[in-house]
Formats: C-alpha cells, structure tokens, sequence
C-alpha cells in the first residue's frame, strides 16, 4: 500500500471516531473544558508511527518536514513538541496542530474500554470527572445498558490492521512524530512530490 493510501485509510478512521464521538457527546452532554488543554502536557503519552502519518505528509506537503524533525530530534523534552514549536507564549497548552493530531490525542477523553468485570468503563480525565460528575456518572451507567461510545481497543486494532508494523508499536509521542516524518521523507527519496490536488488531506476536527 502506498503511504498516500496509508494516510488516506488512518484518516478515513479518524473521521469515523469523530462521527462516533460526536454522537456520544450529544446524548451525555460531555465535552472538554474550555482551554484546558492538561492532557497534552503529560509526560508518558505514547503513540504509534501510523497515527502520525497525515501529520507527517502535512509537513512535508508544506516543505517542512525537515525542518520540523530536526527541531524533535533537538528537543528532549518528553511533552509533546506539538505544543513547543508552534504556540509559544499561549497559554491553556493548545495544540499547535489540531487538525493532524495522532489517535491518541483524539480518542482519549471520550472512550471506553472493557475491565476485568466485563463492564465497559470510560477513559477520560480527571477534570471531566471533577467538572462534569453528573454527566459523567451518567455516561458510565448508560455505556453498560447500551449506549454506543467508541472502544479505544477496537479503534487501535482497527489502525493496525492498516500497516501492522507502523500501527501496532507505540513510542513516546515525540519520536512518534519524528518517525512518522522520516517514513514519509524516506518514501519520497526516490519518488516524485505528488501534486498537492492528488493528495487532498481530509481535514477533521
């Protein structure tokens, strides 16, 4: 499979997950606090390479891919760059790409996975839970007596079975990122650019 198909497929996926989630939110009234942005300044996220490729193409569709893969490999930070090299100065910790962000970035907050009981339990945050307990509370019954939310574990089989190799492994996001770009920039060594109207990224929110 060509990487163009590859990332056209994740965000095929991805498109789907907001579809769902979208969804899940009407019906339990859930949603992320306004600028809050905390999530994002984990230190332990991990990811993997395939989440990262419509990330990676977008660089280096815009020429550049390798300027932003040395600033990563620079930086040893283990907070997600995303936040470092494009929002400098802005506060709330907001993505400095939105619209490309990996899975994990899309699928925390507002998904669930099943536990040792059987029972479907949310994964979410701590300030939704703190912030939005009725809400919440509410959801985690309703999730076992059928209320549909996306399940993190299906979501991730479901991009493994796009690339297994760059699907499955997960690395700290930073090298996710850095990776996703080298895939890129070694797939176009030898090959032409192709023309920005034949690979027409799908922008989701």
């Amino acid at each position: 499979m060509s990487i163009v198909r590859k990332v056209k497929a994740v965000e095929r996926l991805f498109a789907q997950l907001q579809v769902e989630q979208i969804e899940f939110q009407k019906k339990t009234g859930l949603g992320c606090l306004p600028g809050c942005g905390k999530c994002c300044h984990k230190s332990d996220i991990h990811a993997t390479v395939l989440e990262f490729l419509p990330l990676a193409m977008h660089y280096f569709m815009n020429d550049v891919a390798l300027d932003v893969l040395q600033k990563l490999r620079e930086d040893k930070s283990p907070v997600c760059n995303l936040l470092t090299l494009y929002v400098q100065g802005q506060s709330g910790g907001l993505c400095g790409n939105y619209t490309y962000r990996g899975l994990i970035c899309r699928i925390f907050g507002f998904s669930a996975m099943k536990n040792k009981h059987g029972l479907l339990s949310m994964i979410t945050c701590g300030e939704i839970k703190q912030n939005m307990r009725n809400e919440f509370e509410n959801a985690e019954k309703n999730i076992n007596n059928g209320l549909k939310i996306p399940l993190t574990s299906d979501y991730y089989r479901q991009l493994s079975n796009i690339d297994p190799i760059l699907g499955e492994k997960t690395y700290p996001i930073n090298e996710a990122v850095a990776r996703a770009i080298e895939e890129v920039l070694h797939y176009y060594a030898y090959r032409p650019k192709p023309k920005p109207h034949r690979i027409t990224l799908r922008k989701t929110a």
